[in-house]
């Protein structure tokens, strides 16, 4: 096991848990109670918080084909997805649903945080 984990507890405040991942440069952390993992908080939670949190009227909205490309784009930069070419994307109103060929689940969980990740994105099926 990695020594020296940054982690928070339970009871942490969102500002605290953001503040931890900022000043350790980490994109997750670990929600610790009495040393037993009981959750974990990510970047791409954050951002789903975000978005939610935006205010919908008058915020620029993006294209679906452009979704698919930057998702496409994402997908190809990655080491573990061969070029990006074993998923299919398919966008419709910020809806993306990815198709294909995964075999390992990190990377099947990684697609869709990628995709997420990408601005315009609602929902990741």
């Amino acid at each position: 096991m990695t020594a020296g984990v940054v982690s928070a507890a339970p009871d942490a405040s969102l500002a605290d848990v953001v503040e931890l991942m900022a000043t350790h440069d980490i994109k997750n952390v670990p929600i610790l109670d009495a040393d037993k993992i009981v959750g974990i908080v990510s970047r791409s939670d954050l951002m789903r918080i975000l978005l939610r949190t935006l205010p919908k009227s008058g915020s620029a909205t993006v294209d679906d084909e452009v979704i698919r490309r930057n998702i496409l784009a994402e997908l190809r930069g990655q080491s573990w997805s061969v070029g990006g070419d074993l998923i299919g994307v398919t966008v419709d109103q910020g809806d993306v649903e990815l198709s294909g060929a995964i075999f390992d689940e990190r990377q099947r969980k990684a697609a869709v945080v990628a995709a997420e990740n990408v601005a315009g994105v609602k929902k990741v099926t």
